[in-house]
């Protein structure tokens, strides 16, 4: 019986052990630092778009971090000078109420060729019709894309679509998105010209082969646009400067950099599918490019990773 009950009270003690650690008391979250998880109510009437967008950074997970990330770009359109205390060097104009209330934050937008591709061109196209950014970086394959949709329409496919069927079909696929070939054909036969006379025009002042007028238009645009984009971010004080970059690569490697020469932007906003883990500057977390003094560090970057996107 003594063994018995010394059994039991062993019992008990592992059983009081699996208490504490399974119904461990919680400390306390101060609501005033932590935000309570909610979703959108669409039971609400007037919930509208605005309502909707703000619902995102108490739905928790990548819709979270999109919330942030529209938090940080009303932020960008918001800022005016006028926020800020006067600077010590200021000239007498800087000190005008009415200029002061005009100076916008200068937004750098950056993307890549493929969203050129996709539905995404129409959105940047309202942005720049109603100047709502400043600066547009992307790469040369985004210029071409773009031009073609000009000259005829990109259509849905599927991912799963096999490419030796479209191949005999005359048909490209970028992602779930179809493009004729016949477009490109269409874009080569409208460009061509253009080169053509281009080449004669340089050809009139230089005996140049095509191949060395390439080259050197080229190097003449890299060049230019290089310092063009650093006077872009250097030139921008008394403005604060904004990034907004969807994917990576070139587009948000240009844009960072020229934002190192004015030691940081105020804003900074990515959203692309990349991860860190391989080291390239497509999947760098915003905190790195703070070591760079690419982004400022008093800003409150935001990086997405939305899939699917």
């Amino acid at each position: 019986m003594a063994g018995a009950g010394g059994g039991g009270v062993r019992d008990m003690d592992a059983l009081e052990g699996v208490r504490s650690i399974v119904l461990k008391p919680s400390e306390s979250l101060d609501e005033g630092r932590f935000t309570r998880i909610a979703g959108a109510d669409f039971n609400d009437a007037g919930l509208g778009l605005p309502g909707l967008l703000a619902s995102l950074a108490t739905t928790g997970f990548q819709a979270s971090n999109l919330g942030d990330a529209v938090d940080v770009v009303n932020q960008m359109l918001d800022w005016r000078l006028s926020h800020e205390k006067p600077r010590e060097d200021c000239d007498e104009a800087e000190l005008d109420p009415t200029y002061r209330e005009s100076v916008k934050c200068k937004i750098f937008l950056g993307f890549t060729s493929n969203l050129v591709s996709s539905g995404i061109r129409d959105v940047v196209r309202f942005l720049v019709q109603h100047h709502m950014v400043d600066v547009i970086v992307t790469t040369a394959g985004g210029i071409e894309e773009d031009l073609i949709k000009c000259l005829a329409p990109t259509y849905r496919g599927e991912f799963s679509l096999p490419g030796t069927l479209l191949r005999s079909k005359g048909l490209n696929r970028i992602g779930n998105l179809l493009v004729p070939n016949d477009n490109y054909c269409k874009f080569e036969n409208w460009i061509m010209p253009l080169f053509d006379q281009m080449l004669q025009e340089q050809s009139t002042e230089n005996v140049w082969t095509p191949s060395k007028v390439i080259a050197r238009l080229g190097k003449e645009i890299n060049d230019e646009n290089i310092r063009l984009m650093n006077g872009e971010a250097i030139h921008a004080t008394p403005r604060k400067t904004g990034i907004i970059v969807l994917g990576g690569g070139l587009p948000k490697h240009h844009i960072c950099n020229a934002n190192m020469f004015r030691n940081g932007a105020d804003y900074a906003v990515y959203i692309n599918t990349a991860q860190e883990f391989d080291g390239s500057d497509s999947g760098a977390q915003p905190d790195e490019a703070v070591s760079w003094g690419k982004i400022k560090g008093s800003a409150k970057p935001v990086k997405g990773t939305l899939h699917g996107s």
